[in-house]
């Protein structure tokens, strides 16, 4: 494993969060780096390369078909999204079961639509 970047084009880099009410910012991740448990329990490298993602899985909870997503409530992906896409376009994947399908998501000016969720059994695809 020690040529994980060596095979691949692509590094893959994980979210951290730096500060409270802040954007993530992204830590390089390779197959045997240490790792320690974030404030919110989640295991998160030590060291490595701070990244900027050409493309982001985002977590959610329940999704529907204009690409909204409610999410876990700290709005640190809509404000990384925010501001990532102030710089480029960055590509966004929300990653979900069908049963997570609302009719209807409430949205306030800070939330961000994804491009493209993916379910056991479709994909959508937004403009």
């Amino acid at each position: 494993m020690s040529d994980f970047h060596t095979n691949y084009k692509h590094k893959l880099c994980v979210p951290v969060i730096v500060a409270i009410n802040a954007p993530l910012r992204f830590r390089e991740w390779t197959p045997n780096c240490e790792l320690k448990q974030d404030h919110f329990k989640v295991n998160v490298p030590i060291i490595g390369s701070w990244l900027v993602p050409k493309c982001i899985i985002v977590p959610l909870l329940a999704f529907d078909k204009r690409g909204y997503r409610l999410g876990y409530g700290g709005g640190y992906y809509d404000r990384t999204i925010i501001e990532l896409r102030q710089s480029y376009n960055v590509y966004t994947i929300g990653l979900a079961f069908a049963g997570q399908e609302s009719e209807h998501i409430p949205i306030d000016e800070f939330d961000q639509k994804l491009d493209a969720i993916v379910t056991e059994k479709k994909i959508f695809l937004f403009q």
